[in-house]
């Protein structure tokens, strides 16, 4: 498949986020990841998932969601990788980036999220209801979206391991404040970094068909 790659400094208020950007040749969509605490771009899982959307026709937007500043001083204190208000700031904002400055095109905007960045993808999706078509999170804390959860209005695919309790229970939590909206799978077998053979990719091939599904014009 045809598809060009490219690394782009994207601007966000008075930062400058460094964004991996991957276009199949005729994207049905992009995807845009936000990463889970502690995590960069260049997560190897995310990394994983993102090689099948792009598979599936599907743009895919890899960033660093803290300038390097920001990183270091995250390093020593893992204070910024928690701060779920600065980190949907930052997503909303490169939403609004793809969709007015249309590096992949004029398509349907979707987020996955991991861990904490899932909670930061359902707060921009809140913030961003008219550009945001879909969003899916892989062993996400909803729960830390807060009061935006109720405000979802975007179909939200959560996807947890079957090992991963804690966090089934606050998915499901999360689930009955997203109501209709919301849908939560299990992948039998899977802890929460889905290291077992097999269970990160039946995360990514649900992610393509949730993707595909909701942002197919």
């Amino acid at each position: 498949m045809d598809e060009q790659r490219s690394t782009v400094m994207v601007p966000i208020g008075e930062a400058q986020l460094p964004a991996d950007l991957t276009l199949p040749a005729q994207p049905v969509g992009v995807v845009l990841f936000a990463h889970g605490s502690g995590s960069s771009r260049h997560s190897p899982r995310n990394v994983s998932v993102a090689r099948t959307l792009n598979d599936s026709g599907l743009a895919t937007v890899l960033v660093d969601l803290l300038t390097p500043v920001e990183d270091e001083v995250d390093t020593r204190t893992a204070e910024l990788r928690f701060d779920i208000g600065l980190l949907a700031s930052r997503l909303a904002g490169i939403v609004d980036w793809l969709a007015t400055g249309r590096p992949a095109g004029d398509v349907p905007i979707g987020l996955f999220g991991a861990s904490t960045g899932a909670a930061a993808a359902l707060v921009a999706a809140a913030s961003r209801a008219d550009r945001v078509a879909a969003v899916v999170s892989r062993g996400g804390r909803p729960d830390l979206a807060g009061d935006a959860l109720a405000q979802v209005r975007t179909p939200t695919l959560l996807l947890v391991g079957g090992l991963d309790e804690e966090v089934i229970a606050l998915n499901e939590q999360a689930l009955a404040e997203l109501g209709e909206v919301g849908e939560l799978r299990v992948i039998p077998g899977a802890t929460h970094l889905f290291e077992e053979p097999g269970t990160l990719e039946q995360v990514a091939d649900q992610a393509a068909a949730w993707f595909t599904t909701h942002l197919s014009r």
